[in-house]
C-alpha cells in the first residue's frame, strides 16, 4: 500500500478537486461561460456549501486555471489579498461577490 504522505506542501492541492471536477464539468454541459447562479444552482442541487464551490473557483482564477470576466468582456485578475479580504468575515457570502457578476470558465476556452 502506498503511503500518502503530504509532508511537502508543494503536493496539496491548491483548491477542493472533487469541486473542481464539479464546475468543469457543468462548464462542459453548459458549454458557455458560468455565473454566479450556476454555482448556486450546484449548490442547492449537490447541498454544497455555496462558499466552498467559490472558494475553489477564485482559487482556480488566482492560480490561472480558471478566468473571470467582467460584464464588459474585460478578464479581470483576481489576486490572492482580494481573496483574502473577501473572507474577512469568515465563510464568503453573497455580499462578498456581488461585484463579480461576470462570467467564469476554464482558462482553455
Amino acid at each position: 500500500m502506498t503511503d500518502h504522505n503530504f509532508d511537502d506542501e508543494e503536493q496539496m492541492p491548491l483548491w477542493d478537486v472533487a469541486l473542481a471536477a464539479l464546475v468543469t464539468e457543468k462548464h462542459q454541459n453548459k458549454n458557455k461561460p458560468l455565473c454566479i447562479a450556476d454555482f448556486q444552482q450546484l449548490s442547492t442541487k449537490y447541498a454544497i456549501r455555496f462558499d466552498d464551490i467559490m472558494d475553489t473557483v477564485l482559487r482556480m482564477v488566482i492560480h490561472n486555471k480558471w478566468h473571470y470576466t467582467e460584464t464588459d468582456g474585460a478578464v479581470r485578475h483576481i489576486t490572492e489579498d482580494e481573496f483574502e479580504n473577501m473572507h474577512k468575515g469568515g465563510r464568503l457570502v453573497n455580499d462578498d461577490l456581488r461585484e463579480l457578476d461576470g462570467d467564469w470558465s476554464p482558462v482553455s476556452e
